[in-house]
């Protein structure tokens, strides 16, 4: 197959993983976003490179968000929300922090292929993507891409539409967030 033809395929599991969205779900995690004191998005590995980019955009937004992990994230409290992106639910370095934040009256949000996790369990919203779960991977049925790129890429995608929805509701334009894009660059 040409390179040419894999992109076709990316793109038409995307689309097909695109309906199987809770809106609900994320309707709930837009009004939390916009209702939370401060923000916090972690992730590890191709995940958290996602969830930066998210960091990233919600920072262009004009929102008090943090990367957990970074040495400039501020202490987490009531009142504030940590976002997760995990596709297996498990990753052992981020269910503490999960622990945490419950345990400091902050809400949860999980990003991730399950609830049936140790995360979904501790998370308040959880926004259920499709993807291939790490038992799963030699199943070709369910993704022609390797590891867990469709969950990943449908991360980034979902974490941008929640972007999309928040510029909509604060009738916000890419050109007034550009204004917050760094500028010592």
């Amino acid at each position: 197959m040409e390179t040419k033809s894999y992109v076709a395929a990316i793109l038409s599991e995307l689309d097909n993983s695109s309906s199987q969205l809770a809106d609900e779900q994320l309707e709930l995690l837009v009004e939390r976003i916009g209702e939370a004191g401060r923000v916090f998005v972690a992730g590890a590995g191709r995940s958290g490179l996602m969830m930066r980019a998210f960091a990233m955009r919600l920072m262009h937004l004009g929102l008090d968000v943090y990367v957990v992990g970074e040495t400039v994230t501020r202490s987490l409290a009531q009142g504030d929300l940590l976002i997760i992106g995990s596709g297996s639910g498990e990753t052992k370095s981020i269910v503490p922090m999960a622990e945490k934040a419950r345990s400091l009256g902050a809400s949860v949000a999980a990003l991730t292929l399950s609830q049936a996790t140790t995360i979904g369990e501790l998370a308040d919203i959880i926004i259920q993507l499709p993807g291939a779960p790490k038992d799963q991977l030699d199943d070709e049925s369910s993704t022609i891409q390797p590891m867990g790129s469709l969950f990943e890429q449908m991360l980034l995608l979902v974490c941008d539409a929640v972007v999309l929805r928040l510029m909509e509701k604060q009738s916000l334009s890419g050109k007034v967030m550009y204004g917050n894009h760094a500028n010592l660059e």
